[in-house]
C-alpha cells in the first residue's frame, strides 16, 4: 500500500505541474490567439489594416491615439506574425510564472493583470520614439508586436539571465551575452535606417522590458545579480 500511495502522489504532482505550466502560459496563449485572429483578418481586409496600423502623423495630428495600441495586434504577413508569436509564446510563460512569484515577494498583487498591463505598455512605450521621429511624416506606417515581444524577451532575461537561447534556432548563446549584443545591433540598425524594420521599437521595448521588474521593486535587481551566473 505504501508503494501505491507514492505512485498516486507522484502522478498527482506531475498532473499539478502540467496544470501549473498551462496556467502560466494561458494569458500568453490568449494574446497570441487575439493577435493572430486580428492579423489574419486584416490580411484580406485593407480597410481594417489601414484603420489599425500605426501612422504617427495620423496618431499625432488627428489624435488617433488608439493606433499606438492597435498596431501591436497587426502584422504585415504570415512570416512576420509567426515569428513574433513564436517568440512571444516561448518567453511569455516565463513572465507569467515570474509575476506570480513576485506577487508573493513584492507589493504586486494581481499578477495576471500586471502581465496584461506590462504587455500593452510594451506596445505603447516601444512606439514613442517612432511617434516622435515620424509625427510629421504622413507616409510612415508601422505594424507588429515586435516592440512588446522584445519587452517580453528582455523581461525574461532579467528573471533568467543565465538561460540558454537558441539564436537563429540553432546557435546556443547565454541570455546575458545575447542581451547586450541585441541591444547594440538594434541601436546601430536604428541609426542606419537602411531597412523596413522598426529597430527603434525593438530597442525601446527591450530596455523597457528589462527595467520593468525594477519599476515594480528596485530591490529585484538583487534577483538579477543572484541568478546572473548561478
Amino acid at each position: 500500500m505504501g508503494t501505491g500511495i507514492r505512485k498516486v502522489s507522484k502522478q498527482f504532482e506531475v498532473s499539478g505541474l502540467k496544470f501549473q505550466l498551462f496556467s502560466y502560459s494561458l494569458v500568453t496563449l490568449i494574446i497570441v490567439i487575439i493577435t493572430s485572429v486580428i492579423s489574419v483578418a486584416a490580411f484580406s481586409n485593407r480597410a481594417l489594416f489601414d484603420r489599425l496600423l500605426f501612422n504617427p502623423y495620423q496618431t499625432y495630428h488627428r489624435k488617433e491615439w488608439y493606433r499606438i495600441v492597435t498596431h501591436g495586434f497587426l502584422h504585415a504577413n504570415w512570416a512576420h506574425l509567426i515569428i513574433n508569436m513564436l517568440v512571444l509564446f516561448s518567453f511569455g510563460h516565463t513572465i507569467e510564472a515570474s509575476f506570480r512569484l513576485m506577487a508573493h515577494k513584492t507589493w504586486m498583487n494581481f499578477p495576471i493583470l500586471w502581465y496584461v498591463i506590462f504587455y500593452l505598455a510594451g506596445i505603447v512605450i516601444s512606439s514613442l520614439t517612432t511617434l516622435y521621429k515620424h509625427k510629421d511624416n504622413v507616409w510612415y506606417n508601422s505594424v507588429g508586436a515586435s516592440g512588446a515581444v522584445s519587452a517580453v524577451l528582455f523581461c525574461s532575461i532579467f528573471f533568467q539571465p543565465n538561460m540558454t537561447l537558441l539564436f537563429m534556432g540553432i546557435i546556443p548563446i547565454k541570455a546575458y551575452i545575447f542581451g547586450p549584443l541585441y541591444l547594440f545591433y538594434t541601436w546601430y540598425s536604428a541609426r542606419q535606417s537602411s531597412d523596413n524594420i522598426n529597430h527603434d521599437a525593438h530597442l525601446l521595448g527591450a530596455v523597457f522590458g528589462f527595467c520593468f521588474p525594477m519599476l515594480i521593486d528596485v530591490k529585484l535587481i538583487g534577483w538579477f545579480w543572484e541568478h546572473l551566473f548561478n
